[in-house]
């Protein structure tokens, strides 16, 4: 068996993981030779793929491919369905599941209210428009292929070198106070055990990969700070505080997702919820 990882960054080493620990065979891709280089520190057969082109060696691990792992984030379009989507069949002939990581930023702005996989989207930013026409593109290449297609829609991802912890230790953690914003998260390591789950048991469509727990972003501050030993940094009304346009965007969606179908299909999250979460990672946050 062979999982091929397009985008094998954060998330898709996490995934990379997750089949490794079973005795797959893993490739990943990346954009720079240094990258790659610890790519196979962690037993992945590394590509590198600006994106444009797919060289011999890529073409060549492709053909004994039989899960795809697809990351990378569009630009105008899907990299990998402009450059291979209508001879995926050809590039890959022994494909027997796809998955694309998305995000729940494609459901756009609901107020705070709870969602679900039926949900209507209406991405507001442009990135997540362009995940939208991503994820209608995997889909309909699985139902043309007639094998499995699953679209993670992944919340706020944090983990080991990326979380409040670091942030705290840094001095960039910021308290911001929105009144009644809400921010959906998941550990990167439950990504990878999510991928690997909807894998093993060929399932596709749409699910959301989230934790239990949407929260004030202000309350995970302050809980790593008291994990810690230490004291929160001071709060900051939302309105006043300077941002990146980017960071500013974030704060225009208020949802809480249900991982609800993702629970009923078996999957059971290691890290539920960020209180579970963060007294395990305390120990070991760098």
């Amino acid at each position: 068996m062979h999982v091929m990882i397009f985008g094998c960054g954060y998330s898709g080493t996490a995934i990379a993981k997750a089949f490794l620990a079973e005795g797959f065979r893993v490739s990943g891709t990346t954009r720079s030779v240094d990258k790659a280089a610890a790519l196979e520190e962690h037993g992945i057969v590394p590509h590198v793929f600006d994106g444009e082109t797919l060289d011999e060696a890529l073409l060549a691990d492709m053909k004994s491919a039989t899960h795809l792992v697809q990351s990378i984030a569009p630009r105008d379009s899907d990299p990998l369905l402009r450059l291979a989507g209508d001879d995926i069949t050809k590039l890959m002939p022994d494909l027997r599941w796809i998955g694309y990581l998305s995000t729940v930023g494609v459901y756009g702005d609901h107020k705070g209210r709870w969602i679900d996989e039926e949900t209507p989207c209406d991405p507001v930013s442009g990135r997540s428009k362009e995940r939208l026409e991503a994820e209608e593109g995997w889909i309909e290449t699985g139902k043309r292929l007639g094998i499995p297609a699953a679209v993670l829609r992944l919340s706020g991802i944090y983990g080991p070198g990326r979380n409040a912890f670091c942030n705290l230790e840094r001095g960039t953690a910021r308290r911001l106070i929105k009144k009644d914003q809400v921010f959906n998260r998941i550990r990167v390591e439950d990504i990878g055990s999510a991928t690997r789950f909807l894998a093993d048991r060929g399932i596709g469509g749409i699910h959301n990969v989230t934790d239990d727990l949407p929260a004030p972003p202000q309350d995970i501050i302050v809980e790593a700070a008291r994990l810690m030993g230490v004291n929160p940094p001071p709060e900051q009304p939302f309105e006043t505080a300077e941002l990146t346009p980017m960071a500013r965007t974030f704060y225009g969606e208020n949802k809480r997702v249900s991982n609800a179908k993702l629970k009923a299909a078996g999957f059971v999250f290691a890290h539920p919820n960020y209180h579970v979460s963060l007294a395990q990672l305390v120990h070991n946050y760098r």
